[in-house]
Protein backbone atom coordinates (compact mmCIF):
# COMPACT_ATOMS: atom_id res chain seq x y z
CA UNK A 1 0.00 0.00 0.00
CA UNK A 2 1.60 3.26 -1.12
CA UNK A 3 -1.21 5.58 -0.05
CA UNK A 4 -0.04 7.97 2.64
CA UNK A 5 -2.47 8.07 5.57
CA UNK A 6 -3.36 11.50 6.99
CA UNK A 7 -4.47 11.40 10.63
CA UNK A 8 -6.01 14.40 12.37
CA UNK A 9 -5.37 14.32 16.13
CA UNK A 10 -2.47 13.04 18.24
CA UNK A 11 -4.51 11.49 21.02
CA UNK A 12 -4.29 7.83 21.95
CA UNK A 13 -6.43 6.67 19.03
CA UNK A 14 -4.59 8.58 16.34
CA UNK A 15 -1.18 7.66 17.68
CA UNK A 16 -2.08 3.98 18.00
CA UNK A 17 -3.20 4.00 14.37
CA UNK A 18 0.05 5.69 13.29
CA UNK A 19 2.11 3.18 15.28
CA UNK A 20 0.32 0.10 13.90
CA UNK A 21 0.68 1.47 10.38
CA UNK A 22 4.40 2.00 11.05
CA UNK A 23 4.71 -1.60 12.25
CA UNK A 24 3.28 -2.66 8.88
CA UNK A 25 5.52 -0.28 6.92
CA UNK A 26 2.71 2.08 5.91
CA UNK A 27 3.56 5.80 6.02
CA UNK A 28 1.35 8.20 7.96
CA UNK A 29 1.39 11.81 9.13
CA UNK A 30 -0.44 13.00 12.24
CA UNK A 31 -1.56 16.65 12.41
CA UNK A 32 -2.17 17.96 15.92
CA UNK A 33 -3.59 21.35 16.95
CA UNK A 34 -1.54 21.61 20.15
CA UNK A 35 1.89 23.22 19.73
CA UNK A 36 3.84 20.49 21.54
CA UNK A 37 3.43 17.21 23.45
CA UNK A 38 3.58 19.15 26.74
CA UNK A 39 1.19 21.96 25.79
CA UNK A 40 -1.35 20.81 28.39
CA UNK A 41 -1.85 18.23 31.10
CA UNK A 42 -2.74 14.84 29.66
CA UNK A 43 -5.20 13.98 32.42
CA UNK A 44 -5.12 11.37 35.12
CA UNK A 45 -4.93 7.60 35.24
CA UNK A 46 -6.36 5.11 32.78
CA UNK A 47 -7.17 1.47 33.39
CA UNK A 48 -6.10 -0.36 30.24
CA UNK A 49 -8.25 -3.43 29.73
CA UNK A 50 -7.08 -6.84 28.60
CA UNK A 51 -10.01 -7.14 26.15
CA UNK A 52 -9.46 -3.91 24.18
CA UNK A 53 -6.71 -1.44 25.15
CA UNK A 54 -4.09 -4.14 25.73
CA UNK A 55 -5.02 -5.82 22.45
CA UNK A 56 -4.26 -2.51 20.74
CA UNK A 57 -0.89 -2.26 22.47
CA UNK A 58 -0.04 -5.82 21.37
CA UNK A 59 -0.85 -4.87 17.78
CA UNK A 60 1.41 -1.84 18.24
CA UNK A 61 4.20 -4.08 19.63
CA UNK A 62 4.41 -1.95 22.78
CA UNK A 63 3.39 -4.33 25.56
CA UNK A 64 6.83 -4.36 27.17
CA UNK A 65 6.90 -0.57 27.32
CA UNK A 66 3.33 -0.57 28.66
CA UNK A 67 4.19 -2.98 31.46
CA UNK A 68 6.89 -0.55 32.58
CA UNK A 69 4.24 2.11 33.18
CA UNK A 70 1.88 0.09 35.36
CA UNK A 71 1.25 1.53 38.81
CA UNK A 72 1.14 -1.47 41.12
CA UNK A 73 -1.77 -1.71 43.54
CA UNK A 74 -3.97 0.85 41.80
CA UNK A 75 -6.64 -1.68 40.78
CA UNK A 76 -7.82 -1.61 44.40
CA UNK A 77 -11.40 -0.36 44.61
CA UNK A 78 -13.56 1.00 47.43
CA UNK A 79 -17.24 2.01 47.46
CA UNK A 80 -18.46 4.14 50.35
CA UNK A 81 -21.78 5.56 51.41
CA UNK A 82 -22.01 9.33 51.88
CA UNK A 83 -21.61 8.94 55.65
CA UNK A 84 -18.25 7.22 55.14
CA UNK A 85 -19.46 3.65 55.63
CA UNK A 86 -17.40 1.20 53.58
CA UNK A 87 -19.74 -0.89 51.40
CA UNK A 88 -17.17 -2.60 49.18
CA UNK A 89 -13.42 -2.92 49.51
CA UNK A 90 -11.38 -4.97 47.05
CA UNK A 91 -7.60 -5.12 47.20
CA UNK A 92 -5.47 -5.24 44.06
CA UNK A 93 -4.31 -8.84 43.82
CA UNK A 94 -2.83 -8.35 40.37
CA UNK A 95 -5.51 -10.40 38.59
CA UNK A 96 -7.97 -7.69 37.66
CA UNK A 97 -7.00 -7.34 34.00
CA UNK A 98 -7.24 -3.55 34.16
CA UNK A 99 -3.87 -2.20 35.26
CA UNK A 100 -3.61 1.55 35.80
CA UNK A 101 -1.17 3.87 34.06
CA UNK A 102 -0.81 7.62 33.74
CA UNK A 103 -2.40 8.83 30.48
CA UNK A 104 0.49 11.17 29.69
CA UNK A 105 3.07 8.39 30.06
CA UNK A 106 1.03 6.08 27.83
CA UNK A 107 0.80 8.77 25.17
CA UNK A 108 4.54 9.32 25.40
CA UNK A 109 5.47 5.70 24.65
CA UNK A 110 3.31 5.94 21.54
CA UNK A 111 5.01 9.18 20.50
CA UNK A 112 8.45 7.71 21.14
CA UNK A 113 7.62 4.70 18.97
CA UNK A 114 7.01 6.80 15.83
CA UNK A 115 9.61 8.01 13.34
CA UNK A 116 10.75 11.60 13.83
CA UNK A 117 8.47 14.04 12.06
CA UNK A 118 5.42 11.77 12.04
CA UNK A 119 3.50 14.22 14.25
CA UNK A 120 3.17 17.77 12.96
CA UNK A 121 2.45 19.97 15.97
CA UNK A 122 0.62 23.29 15.84
CA UNK A 123 -1.67 22.30 12.97
CA UNK A 124 -5.20 23.26 13.98
CA UNK A 125 -7.77 22.24 11.39
CA UNK A 126 -10.12 24.99 10.24
CA UNK A 127 -11.89 23.17 7.40
CA UNK A 128 -12.14 19.91 5.47
CA UNK A 129 -13.71 19.33 2.08
CA UNK A 130 -14.20 16.53 -0.40
CA UNK A 131 -12.45 16.82 -3.76
CA UNK A 132 -13.96 13.72 -5.37
CA UNK A 133 -12.56 10.25 -6.06
CA UNK A 134 -11.95 9.69 -2.34
CA UNK A 135 -9.57 12.65 -2.03
CA UNK A 136 -9.96 15.32 0.64
CA UNK A 137 -8.39 18.66 1.39
CA UNK A 138 -7.61 19.74 4.93
CA UNK A 139 -7.11 23.44 5.64
CA UNK A 140 -5.25 24.57 8.75
CA UNK A 141 -5.63 27.75 10.76
CA UNK A 142 -2.41 29.19 9.31
CA UNK A 143 -3.83 28.87 5.79
CA UNK A 144 -1.76 25.88 4.75
CA UNK A 145 -3.45 22.83 3.22
CA UNK A 146 -2.85 19.15 2.63
CA UNK A 147 -4.59 16.87 0.13
CA UNK A 148 -4.94 13.18 0.94
CA UNK A 149 -6.59 10.08 -0.47
CA UNK A 150 -7.04 8.59 3.01
CA UNK A 151 -8.15 10.89 5.83
CA UNK A 152 -8.78 9.67 9.40
CA UNK A 153 -10.43 11.87 11.99
CA UNK A 154 -8.99 11.11 15.42
CA UNK A 155 -9.77 14.63 16.59
CA UNK A 156 -12.16 14.00 19.45
CA UNK A 157 -15.55 15.30 20.50
CA UNK A 158 -15.63 18.37 18.27
CA UNK A 159 -14.09 16.68 15.26
CA UNK A 160 -13.56 18.79 12.12
CA UNK A 161 -13.47 15.60 10.05
CA UNK A 162 -16.81 14.18 11.25
CA UNK A 163 -18.97 16.53 9.09
CA UNK A 164 -17.58 14.79 5.99
CA UNK A 165 -19.43 11.68 7.15
CA UNK A 166 -22.20 12.69 9.53
CA UNK A 167 -24.34 15.66 10.57
CA UNK A 168 -24.46 14.43 14.19
CA UNK A 169 -23.14 16.76 16.89
CA UNK A 170 -22.48 16.04 20.57
CA UNK A 171 -25.17 16.98 23.07
CA UNK A 172 -24.82 17.68 26.79
CA UNK A 173 -25.55 14.59 28.89
CA UNK A 174 -26.81 16.60 31.85
CA UNK A 175 -23.76 15.60 33.89
CA UNK A 176 -20.51 17.44 34.58
CA UNK A 177 -17.39 16.80 36.62
CA UNK A 178 -15.20 19.16 38.63
CA UNK A 179 -11.61 17.98 39.08
CA UNK A 180 -9.01 18.87 41.67
CA UNK A 181 -5.81 17.40 43.12
CA UNK A 182 -4.46 16.87 46.62
CA UNK A 183 -0.66 16.62 46.79
CA UNK A 184 1.49 14.91 49.46
CA UNK A 185 -1.78 13.43 50.62
CA UNK A 186 -0.50 10.97 53.21
CA UNK A 187 1.19 13.73 55.20
CA UNK A 188 -0.87 16.83 54.34
CA UNK A 189 -4.33 15.24 53.93
CA UNK A 190 -4.16 12.01 55.96
CA UNK A 191 -7.91 11.55 56.51
CA UNK A 192 -8.67 11.87 52.82
CA UNK A 193 -5.73 9.63 51.91
CA UNK A 194 -6.87 6.91 54.29
CA UNK A 195 -10.41 7.12 52.92
CA UNK A 196 -9.30 6.77 49.30
CA UNK A 197 -6.97 3.87 50.10
CA UNK A 198 -4.46 2.51 47.60
CA UNK A 199 -6.49 2.68 44.42
CA UNK A 200 -9.88 4.15 43.51
CA UNK A 201 -12.70 5.46 45.68
CA UNK A 202 -16.30 5.69 44.49
CA UNK A 203 -19.07 7.40 46.46
CA UNK A 204 -22.22 7.57 44.31
CA UNK A 205 -25.52 9.15 45.34
CA UNK A 206 -28.65 10.44 43.66
CA UNK A 207 -27.63 13.16 41.22
CA UNK A 208 -24.06 13.44 42.49
CA UNK A 209 -20.89 11.51 43.30
CA UNK A 210 -17.32 11.82 44.48
CA UNK A 211 -14.68 9.66 42.83
CA UNK A 212 -10.98 9.75 43.60
CA UNK A 213 -7.83 7.98 42.40
CA UNK A 214 -4.47 7.59 44.05
CA UNK A 215 -2.10 8.52 41.25
CA UNK A 216 1.69 8.51 40.95
CA UNK A 217 3.42 8.94 44.28
CA UNK A 218 1.35 10.66 46.95
CA UNK A 219 -1.24 12.42 44.78
CA UNK A 220 -5.02 12.13 45.00
CA UNK A 221 -7.07 13.10 41.94
CA UNK A 222 -10.68 13.99 42.78
CA UNK A 223 -13.61 13.92 40.35
CA UNK A 224 -16.78 15.52 41.70
CA UNK A 225 -19.79 14.68 39.53
CA UNK A 226 -23.06 16.60 39.49
CA UNK A 227 -26.19 16.15 37.38
CA UNK A 228 -26.97 19.82 36.81
CA UNK A 229 -27.88 21.97 33.79
CA UNK A 230 -25.21 23.99 32.04
CA UNK A 231 -26.52 27.31 33.38
CA UNK A 232 -26.13 26.04 36.96
CA UNK A 233 -22.39 25.72 36.41
CA UNK A 234 -22.26 28.97 34.42
CA UNK A 235 -23.34 30.83 37.55
CA UNK A 236 -20.16 29.71 39.36
CA UNK A 237 -17.02 31.84 38.97
CA UNK A 238 -14.34 29.20 38.51
CA UNK A 239 -11.66 31.91 38.32
CA UNK A 240 -12.17 32.27 42.10
CA UNK A 241 -10.91 28.84 43.12
CA UNK A 242 -11.79 29.05 46.81
CA UNK A 243 -15.32 30.30 46.16
CA UNK A 244 -15.92 27.68 43.47
CA UNK A 245 -14.71 24.88 45.76
CA UNK A 246 -17.01 26.14 48.52
CA UNK A 247 -20.06 26.26 46.23
CA UNK A 248 -19.43 22.77 44.90
CA UNK A 249 -18.86 21.44 48.42
CA UNK A 250 -22.23 22.88 49.50
CA UNK A 251 -23.89 20.25 47.34
CA UNK A 252 -22.35 17.64 49.66
CA UNK A 253 -23.04 19.47 52.92
CA UNK A 254 -24.32 16.43 54.82
CA UNK A 255 -21.56 14.08 53.66
CA UNK A 256 -18.73 12.83 55.88
CA UNK A 257 -15.95 15.42 56.28
CA UNK A 258 -13.25 13.00 55.09
CA UNK A 259 -15.16 12.90 51.79
CA UNK A 260 -15.90 16.61 51.40
CA UNK A 261 -12.25 17.36 52.19
CA UNK A 262 -11.45 15.86 48.80
CA UNK A 263 -13.17 18.98 47.44
CA UNK A 264 -12.43 21.70 50.00
CA UNK A 265 -8.75 20.82 50.52
CA UNK A 266 -7.86 20.77 46.84
CA UNK A 267 -4.37 22.07 46.08
CA UNK A 268 -5.26 23.07 42.52
CA UNK A 269 -7.95 25.30 41.09
CA UNK A 270 -11.07 23.25 40.31
CA UNK A 271 -11.43 22.41 36.63
CA UNK A 272 -14.94 22.06 35.18
CA UNK A 273 -15.56 19.44 32.49
CA UNK A 274 -18.99 19.08 30.89
CA UNK A 275 -19.85 15.65 29.50
CA UNK A 276 -21.20 15.44 25.97
CA UNK A 277 -22.20 12.46 23.87
CA UNK A 278 -23.07 11.58 20.30
CA UNK A 279 -26.33 9.69 19.69
CA UNK A 280 -26.06 6.09 20.81
CA UNK A 281 -25.47 3.89 17.79
CA UNK A 282 -23.96 6.76 15.79
CA UNK A 283 -22.88 5.53 12.38
CA UNK A 284 -22.57 6.75 8.81
CA UNK A 285 -22.74 5.48 5.26
CA UNK A 286 -19.41 4.64 3.66
CA UNK A 287 -17.79 7.73 2.16
CA UNK A 288 -14.70 7.00 0.04
CA UNK A 289 -11.35 7.95 1.53
CA UNK A 290 -12.37 8.99 5.04
CA UNK A 291 -13.27 7.46 8.43
CA UNK A 292 -13.19 8.22 12.16
CA UNK A 293 -11.72 6.67 15.31
CA UNK A 294 -12.29 7.23 19.02
CA UNK A 295 -14.46 10.06 20.33
CA UNK A 296 -14.76 11.54 16.84
CA UNK A 297 -16.71 8.38 15.93
CA UNK A 298 -18.52 7.44 19.13
CA UNK A 299 -18.27 10.02 21.92
CA UNK A 300 -20.07 8.84 25.06
CA UNK A 301 -20.36 9.89 28.66
CA UNK A 302 -17.25 8.66 30.49
CA UNK A 303 -17.62 4.94 31.25
CA UNK A 304 -14.04 3.73 31.59
CA UNK A 305 -13.91 2.52 27.99
CA UNK A 306 -13.26 5.62 25.89
CA UNK A 307 -9.47 5.57 25.72
CA UNK A 308 -9.42 1.78 25.37
CA UNK A 309 -11.89 1.87 22.49
CA UNK A 310 -10.00 4.68 20.74
CA UNK A 311 -6.81 2.63 20.86
CA UNK A 312 -8.58 -0.49 19.64
CA UNK A 313 -10.16 1.51 16.81
CA UNK A 314 -6.72 2.71 15.76
CA UNK A 315 -5.17 -0.74 15.96
CA UNK A 316 -7.96 -2.47 14.05
CA UNK A 317 -8.06 0.20 11.36
CA UNK A 318 -4.29 -0.09 10.95
CA UNK A 319 -4.50 -3.88 10.70
CA UNK A 320 -7.35 -3.67 8.17
CA UNK A 321 -5.40 -1.26 5.97
CA UNK A 322 -2.38 -3.56 6.11
CA UNK A 323 -4.53 -6.58 5.22
CA UNK A 324 -6.01 -4.84 2.17
CA UNK A 325 -3.07 -2.88 0.74
CA UNK A 326 -4.68 -2.40 -2.66
CA UNK A 327 -8.30 -1.96 -1.51
CA UNK A 328 -8.70 1.01 0.81
CA UNK A 329 -12.49 0.93 0.70
CA UNK A 330 -12.57 -2.76 1.61
CA UNK A 331 -10.33 -1.99 4.58
CA UNK A 332 -12.48 0.92 5.77
CA UNK A 333 -15.66 -1.13 5.38
CA UNK A 334 -14.16 -4.03 7.35
CA UNK A 335 -13.10 -1.69 10.14
CA UNK A 336 -16.43 0.15 10.39
CA UNK A 337 -18.57 -3.00 10.30
CA UNK A 338 -16.80 -4.23 13.45
CA UNK A 339 -16.50 -0.84 15.15
CA UNK A 340 -20.14 0.27 14.85
CA UNK A 341 -21.84 -2.54 16.83
CA UNK A 342 -19.05 -2.76 19.39
CA UNK A 343 -19.22 0.92 20.30
CA UNK A 344 -23.04 0.98 20.27
CA UNK A 345 -23.06 -1.81 22.85
CA UNK A 346 -20.48 -0.05 24.99
CA UNK A 347 -22.39 3.25 24.82
CA UNK A 348 -25.58 1.55 25.97
CA UNK A 349 -23.74 -0.06 28.88
CA UNK A 350 -22.19 3.29 29.78
CA UNK A 351 -25.55 5.05 29.79
CA UNK A 352 -26.92 2.31 32.06
CA UNK A 353 -23.94 2.69 34.40
CA UNK A 354 -24.35 6.47 34.61
CA UNK A 355 -28.07 6.07 35.36
CA UNK A 356 -27.26 3.59 38.11
CA UNK A 357 -24.58 5.82 39.63
CA UNK A 358 -26.96 8.77 39.89
CA UNK A 359 -30.02 6.83 41.05
CA UNK A 360 -31.67 6.87 44.46
CA UNK A 361 -30.06 3.60 45.56
CA UNK A 362 -26.79 4.29 43.75
CA UNK A 363 -24.31 2.86 46.31
CA UNK A 364 -26.00 -0.52 46.51
CA UNK A 365 -26.51 -0.73 42.74
CA UNK A 366 -22.80 -0.11 42.24
CA UNK A 367 -21.85 -2.73 44.81
CA UNK A 368 -24.20 -5.19 43.12
CA UNK A 369 -22.46 -4.54 39.80
CA UNK A 370 -19.08 -5.27 41.34
CA UNK A 371 -20.26 -8.40 43.14
CA UNK A 372 -22.25 -9.79 40.21
CA UNK A 373 -25.67 -9.37 41.81
CA UNK A 374 -26.92 -6.45 39.71
CA UNK A 375 -30.56 -6.99 38.76
CA UNK A 376 -30.75 -4.03 36.34
CA UNK A 377 -28.70 -5.55 33.54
Amino acid sequence: MTTHVTIIGAGLGGLTLARVLHVHGIPATVYEAEPSPTARSQGGMLDIHDYNGQLALKAADLMEEFRGLILEGRQAMRVLDSDGTVLFDKADDGTGGRPEVQRGELRQILLDSLPAGTVRWGHKVSDTRALGDGRHEVTFADGSTVVTSLLVGADGAWSRVRPLLSSATPEYTGHSVVETYLFEADTRHPAAAKTVGGGALMVPAQGKEIFAHRETGDTLHTYVGLARPLDWFAAIDFTDAAAARALIAQEFGDWAPELTSLITDGDTAPVLRHHYALPNGHRWDRVPGVTLVGDAAHLTAPNGEGANLAMLDGAELGDSLAAHPDAIEAALTEYEQVMFPRTAETAAEGAELLEALLSENAPQRLVDMFTGHDQTR
